[in-house]
């Protein structure tokens, strides 16, 4: 069936499965108490484990030529990876989340801007549109919360949405690659990393259960799926799909702890969705009729 849909159809489908894993993400957070680089060396040092072994039994004895396969694109894929996992921590860590979250509604527009220039692919009117709207809709949500925070904060911001432009970047324009053991071993660099900062390594109570069950569900397998979907579609349209997690995270964190979401947050959320969900009716209508 997978074989039978266009390339739009692909990307757009991988890259909202991708994004309904990571909803839980924020409510999982909430629930569990490890300290922040704890956490960061768990997203990173279980996700590595469990999609390498995935690579292992997917690849067999043709694992290693895989790995060394990716390339000048997989290497810098690799450190681009890395970097925007460790940058937004420590700019939530150095500025007000808000802050944070409205500088990584700028990756679509970032991702359209490097991919005319480095793979010179034109971004059509429509999906500047759901940019902006979506950015918008972003900056409504948090714009009560929003700050002039710490400067180092708001810039590592920024270098994570920089990054996540350049990881669909990097992934669409080595679509021919299998990009995914780059980001396994990105993973294991957020780990090494993390693991010289983590004070205490133990998980006590429900984080035995909280901070793996994230680590699989809300990371390993959205960072898989992500890695794909720029084969299909464009690095916009791929982090598109992500600003959904604005208005997602907080349902799951309302139904769960009863924290309810501000009018702001319902308002914008609704219009991102909306958006999103037209344009890619569009998109996908698009390709249809060229195929007929």
């Amino acid at each position: 069936m997978f074989k039978n849909l266009s390339n739009q159809q692909k990307g757009s489908y991988m890259a909202f499965v991708a994004v309904m894993f990571i909803t839980p993400d924020s409510l999982l957070i909430r629930l569990s108490n490890i300290e922040t680089w704890g956490m960061l060396f768990y997203r990173g040092a279980i996700p590595f484990v469990v999609v390498l072994i995935g690579l292992l039994f997917f690849y067999k004895n043709n694992f290693l030529k895989a790995l060394l396969g990716i390339g000048i694109p997989g290497i810098f894929y690799i450190v681009s990876f890395a970097t925007c996992n460790i940058t937004f921590l420590l700019s939530i860590q150095n500025t007000n989340v808000a802050n944070t979250l409205v500088m990584i509604a700028l990756a679509p527009m970032l991702s359209a801007i490097l991919g005319a220039i480095f793979l010179k692919e034109s971004t059509d009117k429509k999906t500047w549109l759901a940019i902006i709207v979506t950015f918008t809709a972003c900056v409504y949500i948090f714009h009560d919360s929003l700050k002039l925070g710490n400067f180092y904060g708001d810039l590592l911001g920024f270098a994570t949405a920089f990054g996540l432009a350049c990881n669909a970047t990097l992934a669409r324009y080595a679509k021919n690659k299998d990009l995914v053991p780059s980001a396994v071993i990105g993973k294991l660099c957020v780990a090494i990393f993390a693991f010289f900062f983590v004070e205490n390594f133990e998980l006590l109570g429900n984080d035995l259960i909280y901070v793996p069950l994230m680590c699989v569900m809300c990371v390993a397998i959205p960072f898989v799926l992500v890695t794909i979907a720029p084969r299909f579609i464009t690095g916009a349209e791929v982090n598109l799909f992500f600003l959904l997690e604005t208005i997602l995270g907080p349902i799951w964190v309302w139904m769960i702890i009863k924290e309810q979401p501000s009018p702001e947050t319902i308002l914008g959320g609704i219009v991102i969705i909306i958006t999103i969900a037209i344009h890619s009716f569009l998109a996908i209508k698009k390709t249809q009729l060229k195929s007929t």
